[in-house]
């Protein structure tokens, strides 16, 4: 196996304090390696950077389309929202429309990281629920599809049809058979893979209006939704809504739990996958706006960029003391 590299560095006047090592791929549209990182071949958790595999069969089994979902809510379905105002209103109403409620989810709650709305639930002394949940889009997806598929109401079991549908996207996608997988924070499973099986599938969205058929069509629809939603997939401040604003052409961004990103590129027909072994997510941020910034979809100077890649560490009075900076290897 080969050795993950170092990637990012966290510099503090003149010293490297820290580093965080990772692995990462870049994938043509046939699936290829164009470039890589570390070990291509190390097996990982996509977490929610798997989310529009997920959403797959919603769309290309027909169920989207049956319930009239639009691009907003395909962005929720690919979502690791906020919880503001703007994703609980709507999932609210997905799932009034398919005559269901917030006691159907079986993604758990969570504290909402949009303060406005988790202040909000502090001053009305209430608990956050499930509809907080980052996941809610996603599950409401799975709802959906539950719904189209007549299946049980424990859709997040792992031989429910619901996720036996995601399971067979997963493998079809990632063109590898899939070693087994883990339990997501929302519940749901989480399919193991190799980074170079993530990156394929991020290149087979990027490469879906060349291709023919359901799902592909399903891949092109998802990716869309995403960039035409940036606020929905994750929030002001998140560095998937910001950088994708801020790319000079369509690229569909998405992060996930334990320092993945994910990264599709349809104009260059390009995935992109990556993995910080440590879980440090401000290294996983820095890491894909400098593969961004490499590719020629991301200006580095952008003030999106600069928060993210050689953002400033700044100290309690707000003194810059420090970067955060990519790696020789990544530049």
């Amino acid at each position: 196996m080969t050795q993950a590299p170092e990637l990012v560095e966290i510099w503090r006047g003149p010293l490297a304090e820290s580093v965080h090592r990772g692995h990462a791929v870049i994938c043509d549209a046939d699936g290829g390696i164009l470039e890589s990182w570390g070990d291509p071949k190390t097996t990982i958790l996509p977490r929610s950077s798997a989310k529009m595999i997920q959403a797959l069969p919603l769309v290309d089994s027909g169920a989207a389309d049956a319930h009239a979902l639009t691009s907003r809510h395909l962005a929720l379905a690919c979502a690791s929202h906020n919880a503001a105002d703007i994703h609980t209103r709507r999932v609210l109403a997905w799932l009034e429309a398919l005559g269901l409620s917030e006691s159907d989810l079986r993604c758990g709650p969570q504290e909402p990281d949009d303060i406005s709305a988790r202040n909000a639930l502090i001053r009305a002394e209430r608990a956050p629920c499930q509809i907080h949940n980052n996941c809610s889009g996603k599950h409401s997806g799975f709802l959906t599809l539950n719904r189209h598929l007549g299946g049980g109401a424990d859709y997040v079991a792992p031989g429910h049809p619901v996720q036996r549908a995601c399971l067979e996207a997963f493998e079809s996608t990632t063109g590898e058979r899939s070693p087994g997988f883990g339990i997501d924070g929302c519940s749901a499973p989480n399919f193991a893979t190799s980074l170079h099986g993530m990156a394929r599938a991020m290149a087979f969205f990027a490469s879906a209006d060349k291709r023919e058929g359901a799902r592909a069509e399903a891949a092109e629809r998802l990716w869309k939704a995403m960039v035409s939603h940036p606020e929905l997939v994750a929030g002001e401040g998140r560095a998937c809504t910001e950088l994708m604003r801020a790319c000079s052409e369509p690229v569909a961004l998405k992060t996930g739990a334990e320092a993945f990103f994910v990264a599709i590129l349809p104009a260059r027909g390009l995935g992109v996958a990556l993995k910080i072994v440590d879980g440090g997510t401000r290294a996983a941020e820095c890491a894909i706006a400098a593969l961004l910034v490499r590719l020629g979809v991301l200006d580095a100077d952008n003030p999106a960029t600069r928060r993210y890649m050689n953002a400033p560490v700044l100290n309690r009075r707000h003194i810059e003391v420090g970067r955060i900076r990519p790696a020789r290897a990544l530049m």
